[in-house]
């Protein structure tokens, strides 16, 4: 059994009181959570504080609290340890407890706005057909080799996060590929971690309702390359003016890739159509089954992390050619009728002008209309909710505002902050039906023998979620059973 002081060893304490010798059970962050023996870690989160609970810890028999403030009364019982920042001292505690797993995996992680769960997923299937055991850690899901663990998060805590790893170890993978959000890096969730490798896609406005300006958001990113060490590498987006900005200060080996620049890893599309991409990467022609150039820019960017890997180029273009997309990442459901639906997870305003510039490159000869049905998040970034809707307008034939997931927010009061961005020119063109189901249906009831509907905004998820409750929806089941009906 391990003892406090054998996972102090991972941090600079500022004063410990009490017996750090002490045998430990697990490390939480959850006072509800604590057992006798526990570590209990204070974390200052975004609802509460976790150093109001210490005395609910203590009650519980926690054998040692970690916080930034220590309380005024303690207890014979219970060792305190001041940090600077329990955040960052509750990953590298973690990391300490599990015997740090990421130092016995080849990680590879990926930031940015769009692009990391496309990425993560192909890098897993791309590794698992050359030959290793690999883990996932993305939106969709988590895996180690085949095996699914549900994903509550795009990136889990801080503990849940090493526990996989360390089962990831023990269960004989070699490498693993996981999405870095910012939320992420700014609570220190990946505090402790070593990274073999990490990526960044593009960045664009999102999330300014938890970092608060654009500013904090591209710093949050930047966190994740500031705390490479020099070991590593790290491969950004050079066509994306913050690629540079992303490696001024990291330590690691610093790559790029770009279809529009000078690059490491240079691409060039030179076909794109609706069975996919013609593509030169560094002197090699691929045809790949993606579609569009912002899976261009995946694709490269894959690339480039497999050979930085130590992987050849042919057999990893070549297994790349034969792979899908990831599940809610341009999906596409084909009526009888040649009317397809696309579902996309698209939910900024950049992804979602990829999708339908994408879209519009691939109508035959102009004719086909694009119906775009879309909403946006609740108690999400609001300033985003009319240049959503201004950008489907502007891409789109026709356009049906809906709810996705309202959470907490009224879906009337997000389809007005949408309205606000629907030009006068366009009104005529755009109708706002609050209920999702009704507003696909009404989308595919429009829709003419070979038009092409996308369904932005919730791509692979399988519910709506509506005052604190998810009931089962799913966007690319739905658009399938009406299209059905289509002859």
């Amino acid at each position: 059994m391990k003892t406090l002081a054998d996972i102090l060893t991972a941090v600079t304490p500022l004063q410990v009181q009490g017996n750090a010798a002490v045998p430990i059970g697990q490390i939480v962050f959850d006072s509800r959570k604590v057992a006798a023996g526990d570590v209990f870690v204070a974390v200052k989160g975004t609802q509460s504080d976790g150093h109001a609970f210490i005395p609910t810890a203590m009650e519980r028999g926690a054998a040692a609290v970690v916080c930034e403030t220590l309380p005024e009364t303690g207890t014979d019982n219970c060792c305190l340890v001041q940090v600077a920042n329990s955040a960052e001292a509750l990953g590298k505690l973690a990391a300490a407890y599990y015997d740090f797993p990421s130092k016995k995996l080849k990680i590879t992680g990926i930031t940015g706005t769009n692009g990391k769960t496309t990425t993560v997923t192909l890098l897993h299937r791309l590794f698992t057909k050359l030959g290793y055991k690999v883990g996932l850690i993305s939106t969709i899901r988590n895996l180690i080799g085949e095996t699914e663990i549900p994903a509550t998060h795009t990136t889990p805590d801080a503990v849940s996060l090493n526990a996989l790893l360390a089962q990831m170890v023990a269960e004989g993978c070699t490498h693993a590929f996981m999405e870095v959000s910012s939320h992420a890096l700014v609570q220190y969730r990946t505090a402790g971690l070593t990274f073999t490798g990490a990526i960044f896609s593009n960045i664009t406005h999102d999330h300014l309702d938890y970092h608060g300006t654009f500013d904090a958001y591209i710093r949050a990113k930047k966190m994740f390359f500031d705390g490479l060490d020099k070991e590593s590498f790290a491969l950004v987006n050079k066509d994306d003016k913050r690629g540079s900005v992303m490696v001024q200060n990291t330590r690691a080996r610093v790559y790029t890739f770009a279809l529009h620049s000078p690059a490491d890893f240079k691409g060039k599309v030179l076909a794109n159509t609706v069975r996919g991409l013609q593509m030169e990467i560094n002197g090699r022609q691929v045809w790949f089954r993606l579609i569009g150039e912002f899976n261009a820019y995946n694709l490269l960017g894959i690339y480039g992390a497999a050979v930085l890997l130590g992987e050849k180029p042919e057999p990893v273009l070549t297994i790349l050619s034969e792979l899908d997309s990831a599940q809610g990442r341009f999906d596409r459901v084909v009526a009888a009728n040649g009317t397809t639906a696309i579902i996309d997870y698209a939910h900024t305003p950049d992804a979602l002008k990829n999708v339908l510039q994408t879209i519009q490159s691939l109508r035959g000869q102009g004719k086909e209309a694009i119906i775009t049905v879309v909403g946006c998040g609740g108690n999400r970034d609001a300033a985003k909710r009319p240049v959503m809707a201004a950008i489907a307008c502007q891409f789109s034939d026709r356009v049906v505002l809906t709810s996705d997931n309202p959470r907490f927010e009224k879906p009337e009061a997000i389809l007005a902050d949408m309205e606000r961005g629907v030009p006068a020119d366009a009104a005529d063109r755009v109708q706002v039906i609050t209920d999702r189901r009704q507003a696909i249906a009404t989308a595919v009831a429009e829709a003419k023998a070979g038009d092409i509907i996308l369904i932005a905004g919730k791509g692979h998820e399988d519910y709506q979620e509506i005052e604190g409750v998810k009931y089962p929806f799913d966007d690319k089941k739905i658009a399938a059973e009406y299209l059905q009906n289509l002859n």
